[in-house]
């Protein structure tokens, strides 16, 4: 049951980022290609009806988190408090900045509201890649499975690491370029005219840079925890998740401008793959010590009873069941195009 678990956790930790990674990304990009009130309201309208509704997946990993491994709940929001009360400012400000921009048909206003959903957006893309930094890095654990974590302290891995070093600063720039990459692939699929174009041309440059930045990160994580790679060693048809990324890179660059959504689905790819890759080289750990590995937070140790796990895991099914029926239908209601004329959100 904890091998399930905690790929029941990866699965939904990774669909948040996949659904909401394209929310952030648009909200990177905004001020970059909206040069007009209408472009800034159709990249609004792009994510418009879907945008809360994906941010319920990180609610519900944080949920099935502290069902299936309390102790990793317990000791991961305690020590990370700081970060995470950043990250609910963060989504509270980029909720606002989407939901109060048009109450006053005022230029300032806009703007302000404009600003606060970029920089809220832009700031929780690198916030969410340096927490997967941080975990892979690994966090000083004392006896107890409990930590403190500075935001920075010589920004240097080590014993006594910050929530920011320069590994950390790696994983978040990685993020904050590939959400925008995603964002900018979503805008193509949703967006026409010379706002498509530009999203398409913002691929084309961000696209170099993604591939830089993910080539860095590789050799970056093996000098920062070697031990990722046991688990690859040991079971080598995990190298095909790697390969999976290259391909997923290639096929984005190549369908850019010819197939919107392939190139779309290429990013989802590289999302997936990514955290995929990271998660398989964690195993069966789930929060790792950076001081003595005897003290790594093990599924074994932070799952719950099995009874609770086995009864949990028929209702967390109807759950997700529910949850897979309200987002079709919901996406299906959005397909297509959207446009100036549309009546609905953000006009």
């Amino acid at each position: 049951m904890g091998f399930v678990w905690f790929w029941i956790v990866a699965v939904m930790l990774t669909a948040y980022v996949v659904l909401d990674g394209f929310d952030l990304g648009v909200g990177i990009l905004f001020p970059l290609l909206a040069n007009t009130e209408e472009q800034r309201r159709l990249m609004i309208r792009s994510i418009g009806p879907v945008w809360d509704g994906n941010e319920v997946w990180l609610l519900a990993a944080g949920g099935t988190l502290y069902f299936a491994f309390p102790l990793l709940y317990a000791s991961s929001f305690s020590g990370f408090y700081l970060p995470l009360m950043i990250v609910l400012w963060l989504l509270i400000l980029r909720g606002v900045g989407l939901e109060l921009r048009m109450h006053i048909d005022d230029e300032v206003w806009r703007t302000f509201f404009d600003g606060c959903f970029f920089v809220a957006s832009a700031l929780l893309a690198v916030f969410f890649g340096a927490a997967l930094a941080n975990v892979i890095r690994g966090v000083p654990l004392g006896a107890d499975h409990y930590f403190f974590l500075p935001l920075w302290t010589d920004w240097l891995p080590g014993a006594k690491p910050g929530i920011l070093d320069w590994y950390t600063v790696i994983g978040g720039l990685v993020a904050l370029v590939a959400l925008a990459v995603h964002g900018a692939l979503w805008l193509a699929v949703k967006v026409s005219g010379d706002l498509e174009a530009k999203a398409v041309r913002a691929v084309r440059r961000l696209w170099p840079a993604l591939l830089v930045i993910t080539g860095i990160s590789v050799p970056a994580t093996m000098i920062v925890r070697p031990a990722v790679l046991n688990n690859y060693e040991h079971y080598p048809i995990l190298f095909i998740i790697p390969v999976a990324v290259v391909g997923a890179l290639a096929a984005m660059r190549y369908l850019v401008g010819r197939n919107a959504l392939g190139a779309f689905l290429a990013s989802c790819g590289y999302l997936i793959f990514m955290l995929v890759g990271a998660a398989a080289g964690l195993y069966p750990r789930l929060l790792p010590s950076s001081t003595d590995a005897t003290r790594d937070i093990t599924i074994q140790e932070a799952m719950a009873g099995p009874y609770a796990l086995h009864v949990g895991l028929l209702w967390w099914t109807f759950g997700i069941l529910l949850a897979l029926l309200y987002f079709i239908t919901s996406y299906s209601m959005f397909r297509g195009k959207v446009s100036e004329q549309d009546s609905g959100y953000g006009h």
